[in-house]
């Protein structure tokens, strides 16, 4: 790849938690991986296939650093505080049908959260992370968390955070993001590396 390439972006996110298994929200209490998520984590490693990379940046967080360490990338990832999970405050542990108990119309791509971060805040380090990525040349890994990389992606497009409301992301997925001539493009999105015999 020619050295000044244009960047592609590889969204990864994290294996499964005890709380993404039950829709908590997961901001920034450090919870670490599954079994299950370990397993996963593994499986990213393997589609990633050794793939080399001009930078990889991982979320301070314990779930976005092991799936890093278990893909097999941790001795050569940065890590950078920009690429943590949306603060939740007030709603950190709470599913959506807890939180819509007390506020029927709530979305965090909307309203963010109370005690914690309004979607501008987290475009805001998204925009950061670009940035940070824009100046290296050929694949960047980004391992992080589900609703950060989904405002990451749509800053990338162009779109307020709130834009991420509609890029669905699951746990150890991959995704990537780069260029279409000059315009900024979604190349791939969402794909779920599954674990034998699950579909």
């Amino acid at each position: 790849m020619s050295p000044d390439a244009p960047p592609v972006l590889w969204l990864l996110r994290h294996g499964e938690t005890s709380w993404t298994a039950t829709g908590r929200h997961t901001g920034r209490t450090d919870i670490p991986l599954t079994p299950r998520g370990e397993l996963q984590a593994a499986a990213l490693g393997r589609r990633l296939a050794c793939r080399p990379f001009s930078l990889v940046l991982t979320s301070p967080l314990a779930r976005a650093r092991e799936t890093c360490r278990l893909a097999g990338y941790g001795g050569m990832a940065g890590v950078d505080p920009d690429m943590q999970e949306w603060d939740y405050g007030d709603l950190e542990g709470k599913t959506t049908a807890e939180i819509r108990a007390q506020r029927p119309t709530w979305t965090v791509w909307t309203s963010g959260a109370p005690g914690g971060e309004m979607p501008a805040d987290v475009g805001q380090r998204a925009d950061r992370v670009i940035a940070r990525a824009l100046s290296a040349s050929g694949h960047v890994a980004l391992f992080a968390h589900g609703h950060f990389l989904r405002v990451l992606a749509a800053r990338w497009l162009g779109l307020a955070p709130s834009g991420g409301g509609s890029l669905a992301l699951d746990t150890a997925s991959v995704s990537m993001i780069g260029f279409e001539r000059e315009q900024r493009v979604i190349r791939h999105w969402n794909e779920i590396c599954h674990l034998a015999g699950e579909q």
